[in-house]
């Protein structure tokens, strides 16, 4: 079966076209500046890619330019709608009703639409995709798969936050996490790298890239994760600040004069790296500027990796110790110094990195010692296939 996989942002939608049964990507894409006249899209695989320059009213206009090119032109990978069996859709927010993913219906866009609070800046857009997926598209099946899904598992005394907690009952105020999707994908390969079942793993998975989570997974089961009611919680990013002393929120308002959507802008665009360092919100730039010398970027690098141990510390205590720390994302995948200084004097707890393995490159490969007791294990990322296979497999199972 084709699926086509759909993450729709307010003025964005990225698709991937992809072949469950040989997990072959057919077709990708992006549509850029919905809604504005610049707008555009890029379709196409690797050094076949073109950009088509056309105005895009609205999301509707951008999922009818993404279909024709899916099935005409010298880039096409289909020849009729027909081979697409059905459309998956990335959703940030499920809230406490979804727990995996589900058939899109009317009471699932009510849901999604209703928990668009907590996710403002995803929920709605997301909705945009669906609702031009059932117009042009009204046969073919939708389904959803949730990055808070994952998190659904954890206990009480985890998602809760210590306020008055008739507030946290009345507003749905709870640690919900982010990045499910990526942290499932990655802890299931990490179980065939290893050789072992998931069922008998502790495992801590850190997606570090401009955004960045770490998360604790007992024998395949989410215990905790480090982002929570949004995803502003939790370890330094490229623009957010991460776990902050809540005063500081009110501090600045009060001596700055910001107001609350004055100062939402300031802790998820203008803090982080970009914030610390005054240079970028990208760690490639950070790091050359730090090896120049520059002090405050030589902070921020600093920072970063300081965030991520302190979290694999907290969940080995967590989970009673751990048998593979897996990272994956643009950091995670690709910047070996921030390894080594994510991994550096972690030694007396088992877990030794290899320099000469850290340093080369390579897909899915271990990073620690032959004597570590704890492996190390870089995985790329594929949050596509687990949306086309969760949508496959609810279709195949019939689960309506």
């Amino acid at each position: 079966m084709n699926v086509l996989v759909i993450n729709a942002g307010s003025s964005s939608l990225k698709y991937q076209l992809i072949n469950v049964e040989t997990q072959r990507v057919l077709a990708k894409g992006v549509c850029e500046c919905v809604g504005s006249p610049d707008s555009f899209l890029k379709h196409g695989l690797d050094d076949n890619e073109v950009k088509i320059m056309t105005q895009l009213e609205d999301h509707n206009a951008a999922m009818a330019l993404v279909l024709e090119n899916l099935t005409s032109g010298p880039n096409k990978a289909i020849d009729s709608l027909d081979e697409i069996g059905a459309v998956g859709h990335r959703i940030v927010q499920g809230g406490k009703y979804f727990d995996r993913s589900v058939l899109v219906d009317d009471d699932v866009i009510q849901k999604i639409d209703e928990l668009a609070e907590l996710a403002p800046l995803h929920n709605k857009p997301s909705l945009m995709g669906i609702y031009a997926c059932r117009e042009l598209m009204p046969d073919v099946p939708q389904v959803v798969v949730f990055d808070t899904s994952f998190f659904q598992s954890l206990q009480p005394y985890v998602y809760t936050y210590p306020i008055p907690l008739e507030l946290s009952q009345k507003y749905s105020i709870r640690k919900y996490g982010a990045h499910g999707t990526s942290h499932r994908y990655i802890a299931e390969r990490a179980a065939v790298v290893l050789d072992e079942p998931l069922d008998d793993l502790k495992l801590i998975t850190c997606h570090l890239g401009n955004g960045c989570s770490v998360s604790a997974i007992d024998h395949g089961i989410a215990i905790d994760t480090s982002m929570g009611l949004t995803p502003l919680d939790g370890l330094m990013m490229g623009t957010r600040c991460g776990s902050i002393d809540p005063s500081i929120v009110t501090f600045l308002m009060e001596h700055e004069g910001l107001s609350p959507e004055e100062m939402n802008t300031l802790l998820n665009k203008k803090s982080g790296l970009l914030g610390i360092s005054g240079i970028s919100n990208d760690l490639r730039s950070v790091r050359d500027a730090s090896e120049a010398g520059d002090e405050r970027a030589m902070l921020a690098y600093e920072m970063y990796s300081y965030s991520v141990k302190k979290y694999i510390g907290q969940y080995m205590a967590v989970m009673g110790g751990v048998d593979a720390i897996v990272l994956t994302a643009g950091v995670g995948e690709n910047c070996a110094k921030m390894r080594r200084m994510i991994f550096s004097g972690l030694q007396p707890l088992g877990i030794v990195l290899d320099e000469e393995r850290n340093r080369e490159v390579g897909f899915e490969r271990e990073i620690s010692t032959d004597d570590s007791d704890v492996c190390i294990i870089i995985i790329p990322t594929n949050e596509e296939y687990m949306i086309a296979r969760d949508t496959y497999e609810i279709i195949q199972e019939g689960i309506y």
